[in-house]
């Protein structure tokens, strides 16, 4: 079909082409067309309320024909979406489309080519410059008038991409928000000397001067947590360098770069921040540790923030704790058929220790958490020792430890056991007392859960029998140990198939038949604009669960080493971690190189 390669795209001609393409039908086109007069005056009125005409953002027929959610023609629970809308125009006019990363946006940039009112007003985003040639994203690639003024106005040759509006629309907001917040603030504060930068000898200007509750600077802080939301963020860290301030979020486990802040606003965003948090503001010295509780949509979510001094001021990190991902059904964690029996087992006893290992980050959190959900009722009393609290469930009666004021795991456990406790959850093992309190909970009619710091399940007896707990106690109490490790996943929208090397597989310690021709078929990320660009959308936990049966029982009394332990363990049929992870990659939910990341042989 031939549009008019001036006018932005009518309903009847998107609608043609989407008929041409055979994503829609007939039907689907009469039954859209007698509503789309009526819905496009309602989504006008919800965008722009009662503005005069210059100021108004148009609603453009892509909008209001992804509004009616209809299903994609051959395409299972798939609907036309904007983003659907966008690449189909893209294709027929021959240009690139482009789903927009956030991350990969330097936000300077972006707000100093167009103002905020024009952006907003014709939708449309500048991405990156290289020279003379500036990649700009729009909406309407029949728009030339719009083309023809963006050329006029920054003076540079325009690589016009397609994206959604409701992309663009959305990350003008943020980006713009933020920076628009952050130059606010900055011109506020005057730079005073900070006492925070190890560098500076005198300060001049107090804490208590800045105006840490001035609205530019309540706004730059909310549009980063909302950003961070949704980047499905786990961590924000702000960190004062010698000229600025980086932000940075952790997402699936990996620092992204997100932006900078000018340095004489960094103190004026951490009293926010500590505000917020019901910190001491003036106290800039010491860490502090704190935590705020948000709306993330219609969930709760709860942040922790932990403040540090460093070179050139105090650094911020903030832990979001999603109530999604800390408390899931135990069965979408990712444990394989035989672990989830054997770990529902441990957890359906009345009394016993369940131990659960792996470094920090490796999810015991969220494992212990969905555990105790799974187990509270209204005939149970469910009590955690935790250091913080990680995030406050109504279901658990949980305990913050102080060690300022004689709160500690070891003297809070010993008072738990006189509050009639069912289950207990000890946030971490860290001395012999609370060992030894631990096994003697368990002792008593208790099911104790515990973590420790061990890289395998095995290595975690020998941590227990060297914090001073009797072998014949702990061979006694302990039901069983689950080690864990968590591992990026592969994003469905990118994966594809692959095979393995024969060095992949050697590296893998995996026995082939030395007549076997077979390839082995696993699946990686390419990259695109769901994941990033990084393959990997989410996380998923493995699982390395010992059962202490009589056997290790006996080399528990015996004092065995960690080594002799794991090989009867495993000829009683325990998975390893590498084992359970090459169990993913063969299911295609991780990538070969994942695997090796994570786990060691």
């Amino acid at each position: 079909m031939n549009y008019n390669a001036r006018q932005p795209l009518s309903f009847k001609e998107l609608c043609d082409l989407l008929l041409d393409k055979g994503l829609l039908t007939k039907e689907q086109v009469s039954q859209v067309s007698v509503k789309y007069s009526s819905k496009q005056k309602l989504m006008d009125r919800e965008i722009n309320g009662s503005k005069p005409g210059r100021h108004r953002i148009e609603v453009t027929p892509a909008e209001v024909l992804a509004s009616f959610m209809l299903p994609v023609q051959g395409k299972k629970n798939t609907v036309l979406d904007e983003d659907t809308i966008a690449k189909i125009l893209a294709e027929e006019s021959g240009l690139p489309y482009e789903k927009i990363d956030p991350l990969k946006l330097d936000m300077k940039l972006v707000t100093s080519i167009f103002s905020r009112p024009y952006a907003r007003r014709h939708s449309v985003l500048a991405l990156r410059q290289d020279g003379g040639d500036l990649t700009v994203a729009i909406a309407d690639p029949y728009n030339a008038e719009l083309l023809e003024n963006l050329r006029r106005i920054t003076g540079h040759h325009i690589a016009p991409v397609i994206s959604a509006k409701s992309d663009i629309q959305r990350i003008i907001t943020e980006v713009y928000g933020f920076r628009s917040s952050v130059k606010a603030a900055a011109q506020d504060i005057s730079a005073g000397v900070d006492l925070g930068n190890l560098e500076q000898l005198v300060e001049l200007k107090h804490v208590d001067d800045l105006e840490a509750t001035d609205k530019h600077v309540v706004n730059a802080v909310e549009y980063m947590l909302h950003y961070a939301f949704d980047q499905r963020a786990s961590d924000i860290h702000i960190e004062p360098k010698r000229e600025q301030s980086l932000v940075r979020m952790r997402i699936d486990g990996v620092l992204h770069n997100v932006t900078s802040l000018p340095s004489v606003v960094h103190a004026a965003v951490v009293s926010r921040i500590k505000m917020l948090a019901r910190l001491d503001i003036a106290e800039k010295r010491r860490p502090q540790d704190g935590r705020i509780k948000t709306g993330k949509g219609e969930v709760e979510t709860e942040l922790r923030v932990s403040t540090l001094p460093v070179a050139f001021g105090e650094k911020v990190v903030i832990r979001i704790f999603d109530p999604t991902l800390l408390l899931q059904d135990l069965s979408a964690l990712g444990f394989n058929k035989r672990e989830y029996n054997l770990y529902e087992s441990f957890i359906d006893r009345p009394n016993g220790m369940v131990l659960v290992t792996g470094p920090t980050g490796s999810g015991k959190t969220t494992t212990l958490y969905s555990s105790l959900k799974f187990l509270a009722s209204p005939d149970v009393n469910i009590v955690s020792i935790e250091d913080p609290i990680e995030m406050v469930v109504e279901e658990f009666n949980q305990v913050a430890v102080n060690p300022h004021i004689g709160i500690s795991f070891a003297a809070a456990l010993r008072t738990i056991l006189r509050q009639d406790p069912d289950i207990i959850m000890v946030g971490e093992v860290r001395d012999a007392e609370t060992a030894a309190n631990a096994v003697q909970a368990a002792l008593t009619g208790h099911l104790v859960f515990a973590t420790l710091h061990t890289n395998d399940s095995a290595s975690a007896i020998g941590r227990m029998l060297d914090l001073g707990v009797e072998p014949f106690l702990l061979s006694s109490t302990l039901v069983g140990i689950v080690a864990q490790r968590l591992v990026r996943v592969i994003c469905q929208h990118c994966r594809t198939k692959t095979f393995l090397t024969p060095d992949q597989i050697s590296l893998l310690h995996m026995k082939m038949p030395e007549d076997s021709k077979k390839k082995l078929p696993v699946y990686y990320g390419e990259g695109c604009a769901s994941c990033r660009g990084t393959g990997y959308y989410g996380r998923s936990a493995l699982y390395e669960v010992m059962p202490i049966s009589h056997k290790i029982a006996r080399l528990i009394n015996e004092r065995a080493d960690s080594k002799e332990i794991m090989k009867v363990a495993r000829l009683d049929g325990m998975m390893t971690l590498r084992e359970s992870a090459i169990k993913k990659l063969a299911k295609g939910v991780t990538s070969f190189e994942e695997v090796l990341r994570v786990t060691v042989e």
